[in-house]
């Protein structure tokens, strides 16, 4: 076994916009499936009161009942108030995009850190920008990669505090300004929904949202999500990689990640109708089956670790358009 010591480095235009013209100019009538579903916000709706009822009823129970709680029911309620944050920030629920931002805001509420407009700001330049260390904030750290080396223990560590090391990555990505009124909307609405829990419901019941949020970013299979999109498991350079797992009923289809790199103004319930229609092209890439299965050998698995990543030294291989308008986008090919 060789240890990686560095990123492995492409001098080819990232695969999505080229495959989207392909995909297109056989099948023009899948640009029918580009648009919105406000019905998405009646999930989210769902999502947030399942999250403060579970809080509410674990809040005099034992720490054994929060965290099984947390581990068991709440970090699914998570993961999918990510997928709803996920939505807004393509802006597949609304036309209006304020409406898409106040629907990911409250998205983001059970949450407790306010992270949905941040998230807004870097993941639209994960698209334009994929592998471009200065602007793909998915990418993780060199210094990040060397600490967390290849082992167990590191990489258990890593998923532990996920969402620790995703902050250190920011200033790293100095083209994009952290702060702005819509980013201190976030802190105010996370700060006033979080004493309210505090003030009717106690410590348990923030315990809890704590605990699901952790959980649904990092030591559990739903973790292995962050290593099933864009990590080399494979012995090819196939940058993104799909899940096509019995877990996505539960994830709004978020494992139909190619799919969505591909067609990013395609609402979640619309993209398994890609994979249909077209399974020449998702069929013949390599894809997982089960975020569990990935989970272990992400962890095990010595010849994996967080250099597993591609990554391009030019941005102008990559699409650059902006994906924050990605019907305009679209409409072009």
């Amino acid at each position: 076994m060789t240890k990686r010591t560095d990123f492995i480095y492409s001098q080819e235009s990232e695969p999505h916009r080229t495959r989207t013209k392909k995909i297109l100019k056989q099948f023009p009538h899948l640009r029918l499936l580009i648009g919105k579903n406000p019905y998405t916000i009646f999930a989210i709706i769902a999502l947030v009161a399942f999250q403060v009822t579970m809080a509410w009823f674990v809040r005099d129970q034992s720490w054994w009942i929060i965290f099984g709680a947390a581990y068991l029911l709440g970090a699914f309620a998570d993961h999918a108030l990510f997928v709803m944050i996920h939505e807004c920030t393509h802006q597949l629920l609304f036309k209006n995009r304020n409406a898409n931002r106040w629907a990911s805001m409250f998205s983001n509420l059970p949450q407790i850190l306010p992270s949905a407009i941040s998230f807004e700001k870097y993941h639209i330049k994960h698209h334009s920008f994929q592998g471009v260390h200065e602007l793909d904030a998915d990418l993780p750290n060199k210094w990040e990669a060397k600490l967390i080396s290849n082992s167990f223990l590191g990489k258990a560590f890593w998923l532990l505090f996920f969402p620790i090391f995703q902050i250190f990555r920011l200033p790293r990505l100095k083209e994009i300004h952290p702060i702005d009124g819509w980013i201190i909307t976030n802190f105010v609405l996370q700060a006033v929904f979080t004493t309210a829990v505090w003030y009717f419901m106690g410590w348990h019941a923030i315990a809890f949202l704590l605990l699901s949020f952790s959980f649904s970013v990092g030591l559990h299979p739903l973790g292995a999500r962050w290593i099933q999109e864009h990590y080399l498991t494979h012995s090819v350079e196939q940058e993104t990689y799909s899940y096509y797992g019995v877990l996505n009923k539960v994830a709004f289809n978020v494992g139909f990640h190619n799919e969505h790199h591909d067609f990013p103004s395609v609402p979640w319930n619309r993209l398994p109708q890609l994979k249909k229609t077209a399974p020449e092209y998702y069929n013949t890439l390599y894809y997982h089956t089960s975020w569990t299965k990935l989970f272990l050998q992400f962890l095990f698995d010595r010849e994996i670790s967080l250099f597993n990543r591609i990554l391009r030294r030019e941005r102008g291989k990559v699409a650059l358009t902006d994906t924050s308008k990605p019907d305009l986008e679209l409409t072009k090919y």
